[in-house]
């Protein structure tokens, strides 16, 4: 079975030549693992991604997710496929083997998720859903709590979700309305109605354990009043036995755009007043317990749009290089002239190096900040630690929102690469890009993203993390002026680096006086600026480690100085075309994005306020 979905070794690029994985792995924390065994774990990914996962994709998104008798049906192959997967150990599989995981490098889950998510996105988010919400319990719950549902939901017994959103308060938490009473043994009384929950309910396990934001009754508004609670579809006795139904009620089932195959559902909470939850942490710090899982749930969102993104782009240059039609425009005007693989034409050349450098860039911006995550974790100098950290904090919501919509866009690329085609059913880019467009949604909407990352992240430690990336960027910058062949392209992410430097410094100006509306206003394209350059910066350090190997491949085969020979060694050996593909990747990619970076940031400057100026009735309706 043909890998379509992951590009395997652009993936190994990124691990073992970028991110220098051996020297994670060579430390105490993970000592039992190794490249042999990370090459073997990755190759198990790929065979449950083709084997068990992807034949359900299709099938699941045709059938979709069925609503019986106030009952959840999921698609006909999910149950078989989530068993085989928990089975094989990947439900928690980072996670620490005290609680059932293989302490698996956070960095390396995240390479083998991203063929997960490829595969079938909607099918995945039932575990990763249930693994975020054990996790809460695993670092906010007593050992009564951990005994009574952790342990269950690791192994994939036992589903789990995260309970939100409401009705009247979308992303406005803090004006949720689902309460909490106090009862005299301690638990609480639960009601309310929560919406749009993921995997909220179907019929893969035989109980659901829901993490549940409420206010308890006299706790003050906004969010600082909010608690979270443990509830159960079904309330667990003291021997660990199912015990009565819990008063959870599912009130109905979204029909949906895309990921047809995942549940997502109103649940109802106490409607006949028999509705128990116990409180998970202290009381009041909901909003913190629950912010405990973000990073890692919005990274896991930023790699769904990755995964989306490599199979439709893996997809369209398989189409590309099969799909005959049309001679070469260079033959054009030649009647007996051959039709040529689209491939060949330089418009559909343009949109796949374009989608290539742009999957490319997420996977390295993914797996780097997937690589934080565990420095951070492995780093024993307490300000080291804190230098990782930060970088986590600062990337997250570029991962999560860049990646997604830069994901969609990949997807939609692929559309057009397929013609008429790719707009059909048959063909299978048309889900990719309906499966995309939630990731940009969920977890924070992109604008909820952009304004974390302008009103939060960038002074977190009075700026100490944007000044931290910004020295990593110009370091390598430099060393980037002594590789001949990417000098110019290098002066290019200089140009862009040193204006985004430029409006951040202007955000943080105007943020303090009366133009303060403007950070906010234009929080979303200065998002897409920080992505464009991070991913500019990655690019160019991976062609000019591509520029050293092909340098000692060339001196091997005798082909220094010679381009002729240079170019038939790319149709005889593998390396050379890949790492001269990685050159051309980020050359494309500082020509056509890193060139529009000062102009943009120019742009938002000027700090012109028209859409907020416009009249209401100015917007048609």
């Amino acid at each position: 079975m043909s890998n379509l979905l992951v590009n395997a070794r652009d993936q190994k690029f990124v691990l073992y030549e970028q991110l220098d994985i051996e020297r994670l792995l060579s430390t105490e924390k993970f000592v039992d693992y190794s490249k042999d065994t990370v090459g073997m774990i990755l190759t198990e990914a790929e065979k449950m991604a083709l084997e068990v996962l992807e034949p359900t994709y299709t099938t699941g998104d045709k059938e979709g997710v069925k609503f019986e008798g106030g009952k959840v049906l999921v698609p006909p192959g999910f149950h078989e496929a989530y068993k085989k997967f928990g089975d094989a150990g990947w439900q928690c599989c980072m996670k620490s083997p005290e609680v059932g995981g293989q302490g698996m490098p956070i960095t390396i889950s995240t390479a083998c998720f991203e063929y997960f998510d490829a595969a079938n996105c909607p099918l995945i988010m039932y575990p990763m859903l249930t693994t975020g919400a054990a996790s809460l319990i695993e670092h906010f719950g007593t050992e009564e709590q951990k005994n009574k549902y952790m342990y269950r939901m690791f192994s994939g017994e036992w589903g789990g979700t995260m309970c939100l959103t409401e009705p009247g308060a979308g992303s406005d938490v803090g004006a949720l309305k689902t309460s909490a009473k106090r009862l005299p043994d301690g638990t609480y009384s639960i009601t309310g109605t929560k919406i749009f929950i993921s995997c909220g309910d179907h019929n893969m396990c035989e109980n659901i354990v829901h993490p549940v934001l409420a206010r308890i009754e006299g706790d003050p508004s906004g969010t600082a009043g909010i608690s979270i609670f443990i509830v159960p579809k079904y309330r667990v006795n003291q021997d660990g036995s199912l015990g009565e139904f819990n008063d959870v009620r599912t009130g109905n089932v979204e029909h949906k755009m895309g990921i047809k195959g995942s549940a997502t559902c109103t649940l109802n909470f106490g409607d006949d007043g028999k509705c128990i939850g116990e409180l998970l942490g202290r009381e009041r710090e909901g909003m913190r317990i629950m912010f405990h899982m973000m990073n890692e749930a919005r990274l896991e969102v930023g790699m769904q749009g990755l995964a989306l993104a490599s199979v439709a782009y893996e997809h369209a240059v398989d189409y590309a290089k099969g799909r005959i039609q049309g001679s070469a425009i260079w033959e054009m005007k030649n009647p007996d002239a051959k039709p040529v693989p689209i491939i060949q034409h330089p418009d559909i050349r343009r949109m796949l190096l374009w989608m290539k450098a742009h999957v490319e860039g997420l996977r390295a911006l993914n797996y780097y900040a997937a690589y934080c995550i565990d420095m951070s974790q492995v780093a024993e100098d307490p300000e080291e630690r804190e230098r990782w950290h930060g970088m986590i904090e600062l990337l997250i919501p570029i991962c999560k929102a860049y990646s997604s919509e830069k994901a969609f866009q990949v997807c939609s690329k692929a559309i057009e690469v397929y013609g008429g085609y790719g707009y059909c059913s048959e063909y299978p880019v048309e889900q990719y890009l309906r499966d995309c467009k939630i990731s940009s949604i969920y977890e924070g909407t992109n604008g909820i993203q952009a304004l974390d990352l302008v009103g939060r992240k960038l002074g977190m430690r009075k700026g100490a993390n944007v000044k931290n990336l910004s020295y990593d960027m110009m370091k390598d910058i430099a060393a980037l002026r002594k590789v001949e062949e990417l000098r110019s392209y290098n002066a290019f992410l200089e140009e862009a680096g040193n204006a985004l430097s430029d409006l951040t410094l202007y955000f943080s100006q105007v943020g303090k006086g009366a133009g303060f509306l403007v950070p906010i206003l234009y929080a979303q394209p200065y998002l897409e600026i920080f992505g464009d350059v991070v991913i500019g910066w990655l690019l160019l350090k991976q062609a000019a480690l591509a520029t050293g190997k092909l340098g000692a491949i060339y001196a091997e085969k005798g082909a220094v100085g010679f381009r002729a020979k240079q170019r038939a060694l790319v149709h005889e050996n593998a390396d050379v075309a890949f790492y001269q593909g990685k050159i051309a990747t980020a050359k494309f990619f500082a020509l056509t994005v890193l060139t529009t970076v000062k102009a943009r940031c120019g742009a938002i400057k000027l700090g012109d306020k028209t859409p907020l100026e416009m009249a209401d009735e100015s917007f048609a309706s």
